[in-house]
């Protein structure tokens, strides 16, 4: 019984050894990780200058950016390095940034060293930095919940929290922290 048992052990690991051969001798496929791109912009522009007009005609704002990519089917165009000047009747404000996102909806989020600066002659507010801003270009409306720092002539003003309409004139900070006021 002795070489029946030997005969059946060298049969039954020659067949183990049939079946497991092409598991043990598979190459194992290094894949390159590639970055995932979720989408592809329809249209890309560098060095991007562009005026878009109201429905009288006016200029409503300017655009300035070192590369925009438009993503139509998504929604938005994104910018880096962007210059957005905004045009009323009463003020004109340029807003920069490391970078934006303008949604179909003309909501215009803006982040990364955020520095919108009123460019009327004696004005009461100069400069306001963040690290965020929204802006509504239609209402003509600035927002953010982040820290933001507001520069006058004569003053500088921070807190967290920011609410601006720039038809009325008006620059609220949601939360004060503190006030500084230089001599004139």
């Amino acid at each position: 019984m002795n070489s029946a048992r030997l005969i059946l052990s060298v049969l039954f690991i020659g067949f183990m050894a049939w079946l497991w051969l092409p598991y043990f001798s598979q190459t194992t496929t290094t894949v390159k990780n590639q970055e995932d791109v979720i989408a592809k912009p329809d249209y890309t522009a560098v060095e991007l200058k562009q005026t878009a007009f109201d429905e009288q005609g006016k200029i409503s704002h300017k655009v300035t950016a070192a590369k925009m990519e438009l993503y139509q089917q998504l929604g938005f165009t994104y910018f880096e390095k962007p210059i957005f000047t905004l045009y009323n009747q009463q003020q004109t404000w340029q807003i920069n940034a490391q970078e934006a996102t303008l949604y179909e909806n003309n909501q215009l989020i803006l982040e990364g060293n955020v520095v919108a600066k009123n460019l009327t002659n004696n004005a009461m507010i100069k400069h306001i930095n963040a690290d965020n801003i929204l802006v509504d270009i239609e209402q003509q409306t600035m927002s953010s919940e982040q820290p933001v720092e507001l520069i006058g002539p004569n003053l500088k003003t921070t807190g967290r929290g920011l609410r601006a309409d720039l038809k009325a004139e008006v620059v609220e900070l949601i939360n004060h922290t503190r006030t500084i006021y230089y001599d004139q």
